[in-house]
C-alpha cells in the first residue's frame, strides 16, 4: 500500500533539499545549474563590494525581478506571484544556511568535489520533484514557465527549453562582463551535464514518489493559492 504524502510537507522538504543540493554544488566548484547560474554571479560580483551580501540574498532579489518582468509581460499581478516571491525568500534563507553549515568541510580532491557535484545533483533533482507534488506557489523559475506557457498557450516543455537557454546564455554573457574575458564563474562543465540530464533525473525521482506514495493536503489552504 501507497503511504500518505502531505503536500505541506513536501513543500518544506523540497526546499530544504533544493538548497541543501545547490550548496553542495557550490560547494564542488564544477559550474551551477543554468536556472540558478545569473543569480550565482550576482551573488560573486555584489559580495566583492558588500561582504554580508549572499546566495541566498542574490537568489531572492533575482527572482523578484523575475516576478515584476513577468508581471510587466502579462500586463497583471496575481496573489500567487506574491507567494512565489515569499517562497524564494525563505528557500534563500535556507540556502544560506546550508552553505555555512558545510562550509567547513573539506573538499581540496577532485574525488570529493565530484561526490559534492553527483549528490547535490540528485538532491536538487529530488527537491524539484517534491515541489512539483504541492499547490504551494513554486520559485519564480517555475512560475515564470508556467505563466508564460499558459497565457500564450505555448507547450511548457518547448518553454522551459527556451527559457533554460536564455538563462544560460545570460549566465554566459554576465560570466564575460562580471568576471573578464576568457574566464567562466558558475557557466563550467557541471552545467552542461545538469542541463543534459536534470530533466530526466526529475522524472525518475518524481515517478518513484508517485509509485511509494499517495500526495494529499494536510490543510484547506489550497483554494489561497490558486
Amino acid at each position: 500500500m501507497k503511504r500518505t504524502f502531505y503536500t505541506e510537507a513536501a513543500y518544506a522538504f523540497g526546499l530544504i533539499s533544493l538548497a541543501f543540493g545547490t550548496a553542495l554544488m557550490e560547494k564542488a566548484d564544477f559550474g551551477m545549474s543554468m536556472i540558478v547560474a545569473p543569480a550565482y554571479l550576482i551573488y560573486l560580483k555584489v559580495s566583492d563590494y558588500l561582504s554580508w551580501f549572499s546566495f541566498g540574498m542574490a537568489e531572492y532579489c533575482f527572482q523578484a525581478f523575475l516576478i515584476i518582468v513577468l508581471s510587466i509581460v502579462l500586463h497583471s499581478f496575481k496573489r500567487k506571484y506574491l507567494f512565489s516571491f515569499i517562497t524564494a525568500f525563505v528557500y534563500g534563507n535556507v540556502l544560506d544556511a546550508m552553505m555555512k553549515a558545510i562550509a567547513c568541510v573539506p573538499y581540496d580532491s577532485f574525488p570529493a568535489k565530484a561526490l559534492y557535484y553527483l549528490f547535490g545533483l540528485i538532491i536538487c533533482a529530488i527537491g524539484v520533484a517534491l515541489l512539483f507534488k504541492t499547490y504551494i506557489s513554486p520559485e519564480a523559475y517555475e512560475l515564470f514557465v508556467k505563466e508564460i506557457s499558459s497565457r500564450f498557450d505555448f507547450a511548457i516543455s518547448k518553454t522551459k527549453t527556451v527559457y533554460d537557454c536564455c538563462s544560460c546564455l545570460i549566465a554566459i554573457a554576465m560570466s564575460f562582463i562580471f568576471i573578464g574575458f576568457g574566464r567562466f564563474e558558475g557557466v563550467k562543465i557541471g552545467t552542461v551535464l545538469c542541463a543534459l540530464v536534470n530533466g530526466s533525473l526529475i522524472g525518475k525521482c518524481s515517478g518513484w514518489f508517485e509509485k511509494h506514495f499517495v500526495f494529499s493536503d494536510a490543510f484547506g489552504f489550497r483554494k489561497y493559492f490558486e
